[in-house]
Protein backbone atom coordinates (compact mmCIF):
# COMPACT_ATOMS: atom_id res chain seq x y z
CA UNK A 1 0.00 0.00 0.00
CA UNK A 2 1.66 3.14 -1.26
CA UNK A 3 -0.60 5.79 1.04
CA UNK A 4 0.67 7.14 4.61
CA UNK A 5 -0.03 3.91 6.89
CA UNK A 6 -1.65 5.04 10.08
CA UNK A 7 -2.41 1.63 11.71
CA UNK A 8 -0.61 -1.66 11.31
CA UNK A 9 -1.72 -4.45 12.54
CA UNK A 10 0.80 -7.88 12.74
CA UNK A 11 -0.52 -11.44 13.52
CA UNK A 12 -2.69 -10.10 16.04
CA UNK A 13 -4.98 -12.44 17.50
CA UNK A 14 -7.81 -12.61 20.19
CA UNK A 15 -9.55 -15.13 22.27
CA UNK A 16 -13.00 -14.65 24.67
CA UNK A 17 -11.60 -17.37 27.07
CA UNK A 18 -10.80 -20.13 24.66
CA UNK A 19 -12.68 -19.33 22.00
CA UNK A 20 -10.64 -17.45 19.13
CA UNK A 21 -12.45 -14.83 17.74
CA UNK A 22 -9.34 -12.85 15.65
CA UNK A 23 -6.69 -15.23 13.71
CA UNK A 24 -3.37 -13.55 12.40
CA UNK A 25 -4.61 -10.39 11.37
CA UNK A 26 -2.56 -8.71 9.20
CA UNK A 27 -3.17 -5.42 7.61
CA UNK A 28 -2.21 -1.64 7.30
CA UNK A 29 -4.76 1.09 7.30
CA UNK A 30 -4.10 3.81 5.21
CA UNK A 31 -4.70 7.80 6.65
CA UNK A 32 -7.28 10.09 5.49
CA UNK A 33 -8.98 7.31 3.55
CA UNK A 34 -12.03 5.09 4.34
CA UNK A 35 -11.40 1.09 5.24
CA UNK A 36 -14.82 -0.65 5.34
CA UNK A 37 -14.62 -4.11 7.26
CA UNK A 38 -17.31 -6.54 5.55
CA UNK A 39 -18.32 -10.35 6.57
CA UNK A 40 -21.08 -12.19 8.01
CA UNK A 41 -21.53 -12.05 11.47
CA UNK A 42 -19.73 -13.29 14.16
CA UNK A 43 -16.77 -13.33 11.95
CA UNK A 44 -14.83 -10.37 13.87
CA UNK A 45 -15.04 -7.00 12.51
CA UNK A 46 -16.67 -5.57 15.44
CA UNK A 47 -14.13 -7.35 17.38
CA UNK A 48 -11.43 -6.15 15.46
CA UNK A 49 -12.23 -2.47 15.66
CA UNK A 50 -12.55 -2.44 19.11
CA UNK A 51 -9.00 -3.74 19.72
CA UNK A 52 -7.90 -0.61 18.03
CA UNK A 53 -8.40 1.85 20.58
CA UNK A 54 -8.16 -1.04 23.43
CA UNK A 55 -12.79 -1.19 24.11
CA UNK A 56 -11.61 -4.90 24.72
CA UNK A 57 -9.42 -3.75 27.65
CA UNK A 58 -13.00 -3.92 29.80
CA UNK A 59 -13.65 -7.70 29.25
CA UNK A 60 -12.03 -9.59 31.75
CA UNK A 61 -12.17 -12.70 29.54
CA UNK A 62 -10.29 -11.32 26.14
CA UNK A 63 -6.76 -12.24 25.81
CA UNK A 64 -4.95 -10.58 22.90
CA UNK A 65 -1.67 -11.21 20.95
CA UNK A 66 0.65 -9.66 18.02
CA UNK A 67 0.69 -5.50 17.34
CA UNK A 68 -1.06 -2.82 16.61
CA UNK A 69 0.93 -0.25 16.00
CA UNK A 70 -0.33 3.66 15.59
CA UNK A 71 2.25 5.91 13.88
CA UNK A 72 4.59 3.27 14.29
CA UNK A 73 4.15 2.80 18.51
CA UNK A 74 2.93 -0.22 19.71
CA UNK A 75 -1.07 0.82 21.82
CA UNK A 76 -0.22 -2.50 23.68
CA UNK A 77 2.89 -1.50 24.85
CA UNK A 78 3.47 -1.29 28.69
CA UNK A 79 3.40 2.09 29.38
CA UNK A 80 1.04 2.99 26.72
CA UNK A 81 -2.49 5.18 28.05
CA UNK A 82 -5.56 3.48 27.19
CA UNK A 83 -7.15 7.01 27.63
CA UNK A 84 -5.21 8.42 25.07
CA UNK A 85 -5.63 5.94 22.92
CA UNK A 86 -8.93 6.34 22.88
CA UNK A 87 -8.60 10.48 22.68
CA UNK A 88 -6.70 9.79 19.54
CA UNK A 89 -8.67 6.74 17.94
CA UNK A 90 -12.53 7.66 18.60
CA UNK A 91 -15.50 4.77 18.10
CA UNK A 92 -19.17 5.56 17.07
CA UNK A 93 -21.30 2.53 17.89
CA UNK A 94 -24.17 0.88 16.44
CA UNK A 95 -26.98 2.55 18.28
CA UNK A 96 -27.00 6.22 18.69
CA UNK A 97 -25.87 7.21 22.37
CA UNK A 98 -25.82 10.75 23.20
CA UNK A 99 -25.35 11.31 27.02
CA UNK A 100 -28.77 12.62 28.45
CA UNK A 101 -27.66 15.89 28.94
CA UNK A 102 -27.92 18.92 26.35
CA UNK A 103 -26.80 18.94 22.79
CA UNK A 104 -24.28 21.46 24.04
CA UNK A 105 -22.97 19.04 27.05
CA UNK A 106 -22.83 16.28 24.87
CA UNK A 107 -20.28 17.71 22.61
CA UNK A 108 -18.49 19.51 25.10
CA UNK A 109 -18.08 17.05 27.49
CA UNK A 110 -14.54 15.18 25.99
CA UNK A 111 -12.76 18.43 25.96
CA UNK A 112 -13.92 19.65 29.40
CA UNK A 113 -12.70 15.66 30.54
CA UNK A 114 -9.45 16.52 29.00
CA UNK A 115 -9.12 20.26 30.96
CA UNK A 116 -10.47 22.63 29.04
CA UNK A 117 -12.52 24.63 31.09
CA UNK A 118 -12.76 28.41 29.43
CA UNK A 119 -16.35 28.62 27.78
CA UNK A 120 -15.07 30.82 24.59
CA UNK A 121 -13.17 27.95 24.13
CA UNK A 122 -15.78 25.48 24.65
CA UNK A 123 -18.29 27.23 22.65
CA UNK A 124 -15.37 26.91 19.50
CA UNK A 125 -14.72 23.67 19.64
CA UNK A 126 -18.80 22.76 20.12
CA UNK A 127 -19.78 24.67 16.90
CA UNK A 128 -16.68 23.63 14.79
CA UNK A 129 -17.39 20.04 16.23
CA UNK A 130 -21.59 20.34 15.30
CA UNK A 131 -20.25 21.76 11.51
CA UNK A 132 -17.66 19.37 10.76
CA UNK A 133 -20.64 16.67 11.62
CA UNK A 134 -23.30 18.64 9.40
CA UNK A 135 -25.21 19.03 12.34
CA UNK A 136 -24.63 23.06 13.45
CA UNK A 137 -27.58 24.66 11.02
CA UNK A 138 -29.83 21.92 12.86
CA UNK A 139 -29.36 22.10 16.28
CA UNK A 140 -27.40 25.84 16.22
CA UNK A 141 -30.84 27.07 18.00
CA UNK A 142 -31.69 24.08 20.43
CA UNK A 143 -28.05 23.85 22.13
CA UNK A 144 -29.75 24.19 25.47
CA UNK A 145 -32.21 21.20 24.46
CA UNK A 146 -31.72 17.69 25.82
CA UNK A 147 -29.97 15.50 23.14
CA UNK A 148 -32.99 13.21 23.46
CA UNK A 149 -35.31 14.92 21.70
CA UNK A 150 -33.07 14.31 18.41
CA UNK A 151 -34.29 12.44 15.66
CA UNK A 152 -32.31 9.12 15.73
CA UNK A 153 -30.37 10.58 12.35
CA UNK A 154 -29.50 13.78 14.31
CA UNK A 155 -28.12 11.86 17.46
CA UNK A 156 -25.97 9.46 15.61
CA UNK A 157 -24.03 12.51 13.75
CA UNK A 158 -23.81 14.46 17.39
CA UNK A 159 -22.33 11.49 18.82
CA UNK A 160 -20.29 11.71 15.83
CA UNK A 161 -19.39 15.60 16.39
CA UNK A 162 -19.14 14.43 20.54
CA UNK A 163 -16.30 12.18 19.03
CA UNK A 164 -14.48 14.52 16.99
CA UNK A 165 -14.36 17.36 19.82
CA UNK A 166 -11.88 15.60 21.26
CA UNK A 167 -9.28 15.65 18.06
CA UNK A 168 -8.80 12.13 17.33
CA UNK A 169 -7.09 10.90 14.04
CA UNK A 170 -8.68 8.16 13.37
CA UNK A 171 -12.69 7.53 13.61
CA UNK A 172 -13.93 3.73 14.25
CA UNK A 173 -17.72 3.54 13.37
CA UNK A 174 -19.55 0.38 14.33
CA UNK A 175 -22.62 -0.06 11.74
CA UNK A 176 -23.17 3.71 12.22
CA UNK A 177 -26.70 3.35 10.27
CA UNK A 178 -27.93 0.04 11.24
CA UNK A 179 -30.30 2.07 13.25
CA UNK A 180 -31.18 4.63 10.75
CA UNK A 181 -33.90 5.65 7.40
CA UNK A 182 -32.26 5.88 4.55
CA UNK A 183 -32.28 9.42 4.61
CA UNK A 184 -30.59 9.34 7.57
CA UNK A 185 -28.28 6.90 6.40
CA UNK A 186 -27.80 8.93 2.99
CA UNK A 187 -26.60 12.15 5.64
CA UNK A 188 -23.98 9.83 7.32
CA UNK A 189 -22.43 8.82 4.19
CA UNK A 190 -22.52 12.43 2.97
CA UNK A 191 -20.61 13.10 6.16
CA UNK A 192 -17.97 9.75 6.07
CA UNK A 193 -16.90 11.01 2.46
CA UNK A 194 -16.18 14.63 3.88
CA UNK A 195 -14.33 13.49 7.05
CA UNK A 196 -12.41 11.53 5.60
CA UNK A 197 -10.87 14.77 3.90
CA UNK A 198 -8.99 15.26 7.68
CA UNK A 199 -9.29 11.87 9.18
CA UNK A 200 -8.55 8.00 9.15
CA UNK A 201 -12.43 6.65 8.60
CA UNK A 202 -12.49 2.45 9.82
CA UNK A 203 -16.59 1.20 9.56
CA UNK A 204 -17.29 -2.08 9.93
CA UNK A 205 -21.06 -2.38 7.66
CA UNK A 206 -23.14 -5.21 6.96
CA UNK A 207 -24.32 -3.26 4.08
CA UNK A 208 -21.92 -4.01 0.77
CA UNK A 209 -24.01 -1.46 -1.11
CA UNK A 210 -22.56 1.34 1.57
CA UNK A 211 -19.10 -0.20 1.41
CA UNK A 212 -18.93 -0.11 -2.03
CA UNK A 213 -20.04 3.31 -1.81
CA UNK A 214 -18.05 4.56 1.25
CA UNK A 215 -15.10 2.78 1.22
CA UNK A 216 -11.69 3.45 -0.26
CA UNK A 217 -10.26 -0.03 0.93
CA UNK A 218 -12.00 -3.05 1.77
CA UNK A 219 -11.35 -6.04 3.68
CA UNK A 220 -13.42 -9.77 3.83
CA UNK A 221 -13.56 -11.04 7.31
CA UNK A 222 -14.76 -14.54 7.83
CA UNK A 223 -14.59 -16.41 10.83
CA UNK A 224 -12.21 -14.49 12.69
CA UNK A 225 -9.57 -14.17 9.50
CA UNK A 226 -8.75 -11.32 7.65
CA UNK A 227 -9.51 -12.91 4.40
CA UNK A 228 -8.82 -10.73 1.35
CA UNK A 229 -8.52 -6.96 1.52
CA UNK A 230 -7.51 -4.19 -0.97
CA UNK A 231 -8.83 -1.39 -3.15
CA UNK A 232 -12.94 -1.50 -2.90
CA UNK A 233 -13.24 -1.34 -6.46
CA UNK A 234 -10.95 -4.50 -7.15
CA UNK A 235 -12.20 -5.95 -4.10
CA UNK A 236 -16.09 -5.69 -5.40
CA UNK A 237 -15.05 -6.43 -8.72
CA UNK A 238 -12.59 -8.38 -9.36
CA UNK A 239 -11.72 -10.21 -6.09
CA UNK A 240 -8.76 -12.43 -5.90
CA UNK A 241 -10.36 -15.41 -3.95
CA UNK A 242 -13.54 -17.26 -4.42
CA UNK A 243 -14.59 -17.65 -0.87
CA UNK A 244 -14.65 -13.20 -1.19
CA UNK A 245 -16.50 -13.66 -4.64
CA UNK A 246 -19.79 -15.98 -3.28
CA UNK A 247 -19.89 -13.73 -0.06
CA UNK A 248 -20.02 -10.09 -2.28
CA UNK A 249 -22.28 -12.07 -4.85
CA UNK A 250 -24.37 -13.27 -2.21
CA UNK A 251 -24.08 -16.77 -2.28
CA UNK A 252 -23.46 -17.35 1.15
CA UNK A 253 -23.71 -14.60 4.67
Amino acid sequence: MTESTILRTTDLNLWYGETPALKSITMEIPDRRVTALIGPSGCGKSTLIRCFNRMNDIVEICRISGRIDFHGTDIYAKGSDPVEVRRKIGMVFQKPNPFPKTVYENVAYGPRVHGIKDRKTLDGIVEQSLRKAALWDEVKDRLSDSAMGLSGGQQQRLCIARTLAVNPEVILMDEPCSALDPIATAKIEALIENLKQQYCVIIVTHNMQQASRVSDYTGFMYLGELIEVGETRQIFEHPRLELTENYITGRFG
